[in-house]
């Protein structure tokens, strides 16, 4: 009896112990502005699709993207030094946007460019990361306005990454 007690807290405890590995998602909706911070540097912050967190531009690795405002236009911009961008298509309203994004299995990319101007909602943006993997992005809203004296930008949108650097997507 005693044998048996002794092999199921063994068990047990080997159970409690192991630990599994956090799954990192590949799709998702998220809100990014361009929120100046301070530190010893401004900084702001971004999103990076294989993590699937908000970065800062701080941070290494820093984010694949990050949202600005010329005063009028919000921007997508990134730091891979390349043409990065490529509008899939614009939509009349959020239902036609959404079915577009969820059909959407395939791309062929004709044209890169280096940002993603303008951003607006129902637009449907890929992106091309520094080591050649891809992102989906739906928009779903955006704010561009002046606060205190600078140009205020945000951007939710919804995303899907893909990380076996093919441009297919899973269809819904």
């Amino acid at each position: 009896m005693k044998k048996i007690l002794l092999i199921l807290l063994t068990f047990s405890l080997c159970l409690l112990s192991c630990k599994k590995e956090k799954e990192i998602p590949v799709s998702g909706i998220v809100t990014i502005d361009n929120t100046t911070q301070l530190s010893q540097t401004y900084y702001v912050y971004g999103f990076l699709f294989s993590r699937a967190e908000i970065v800062s531009t701080l941070d290494n690795p820093p984010p694949d993207i990050t949202v600005e405002s010329d005063g009028t236009n919000l921007f997508f911009q990134t730091n891979t030094f390349k043409n990065s961008f490529y509008k899939s298509g614009e939509y009349d309203n959020a239902d036609a946007a959404k079915v577009a994004f969820d059909s959407l299995t395939t791309v062929n990319v004709t044209q890169w460019v280096g940002l993603a101007y303008p951003v607006e909602p129902d637009q449907i943006w890929i992106y091309r990361t520094g080591d050649e993997h891809y992102a989906k992005l739906r928009i779903i809203s955006t704010v561009s306005e002046v606060r205190g004296d600078h140009d205020y930008a945000e951007c939710t949108f919804e995303w899907v990454y893909q990380p076996d650097g093919s441009l297919t997507f899973p269809g819904k």
